[in-house]
């Protein structure tokens, strides 16, 4: 069997991993359909209709000013989605490039990239981009730079291990003995194989990603209105909580269960990929001695 079919094999006997991928892909395609199945406008106001409960014309509610919380919830998914893989495209490009040079140079450079490294991560994150984005101005571009340059440093640390792994294998030190370059050797021979944590950590990053950007858009310094995202959504929401549940409620569970799917699919790779529990099963699938007797005598 082929390495993907066991990963895939693996990956599909967990339910939770497959119901969470199930949900991102309902996600996705409800963010790229978004004109053809928003039943609104994300901007259209009934002003017959201001925070009106949910009902046939609206299924979840209206806001202050009667625009349809589905339509805005809906177009808001393309925002959330957007900054969390492109910021997350951003950290793992400028992880797996710091990374790879500190484990494979390794001495001097691996000890000046890896401080460097240790004073990013000494400085809350979170604090650091409301520091940031108070001097920008706001915008869902500055928001996806922002949550990429300060979300790599994980993505390196786990690149340096698998290039300190990696580099003294056989199959390394034979492409070095063939004059093969230190970029070659890099991007052709050692990358290629120290992906997979790297995939898992960008999967675990893009729900890091989209509960920063609905935070930082729930405190009026993310995506500015009109433009929906979950976080203005439920921001506007907390002034009439009690009158007007839906608004709190709706585009916090949006949040709640993409961050949970993408969180749950991150576990399922995680234990997909790791060759470790591949060997662990195929040894408790192997009878003991005692166990093939037992089970004769029963017979």
């Amino acid at each position: 069997m082929s390495l993907k079919k066991i990963i895939w094999k693996r990956f599909s006997r967990n339910t939770l991993a497959v119901g969470g991928a199930v949900v991102i892909a309902c996600i996705i395609a409800t963010a790229l359909l978004a004109p053809y199945i928003a039943p609104y406008g994300p901007t259209h106001i009934d002003i017959d209709n201001v925070l009106s409960s949910p009902s046939a014309r609206h299924p979840l509610g209206t806001d202050e000013l009667g625009r349809d919380v589905l339509s805005r919830m809906i177009y808001g998914s393309r925002v959330s989605l957007e900054v969390g893989f492109i910021a997350m495209g951003i950290a793992v490009s400028i992880g797996v490039i710091i990374g790879s040079a500190a484990g494979f140079y390794g001495g001097r450079v691996d000890s000046i990239l890896m401080r460097f490294v240790d004073v990013m991560l000494a400085f809350p994150s979170f604090v650091l981009i409301l520091a940031v984005i108070a001097i920008l101005e706001p915008s869902i571009v500055t928001i996806m730079a922002v949550i990429g340059v300060t979300g790599w440093m994980d993505v390196a640390r786990l690149v340096r291990a698998e290039f300190l792994s990696l580099k003294e294998r056989d199959f390394v030190l034979a492409a070095k003995s063939s004059g093969a370059g230190n970029l070659r050797l890099i991007f052709k021979e050692i990358l290629p194989n120290a992906l997979s944590p790297v995939f898992i950590a960008a999967t675990f990053g893009v729900a890091g990603a989209i509960l920063i950007e609905s935070s930082l858009s729930f405190l009026g310094i993310g995506v500015q209105p009109p433009d929906p995202s979950w976080g203005n959504i439920l921001s506007s929401g907390k002034d009439y909580i009690e009158t007007a549940w839906w608004l709190s409620v709706f585009p916090g569970m949006a949040i709640l269960v993409t961050v949970l799917s993408y969180n749950l699919v991150g576990e399922g790779l995680r234990d997909a990929l790791d060759p470790r529990l591949w060997q662990a099963e195929s040894f408790e699938k192997i009878e003991k001695p005692g166990q093939a007797a037992a089970k004769i005598l029963t017979e």
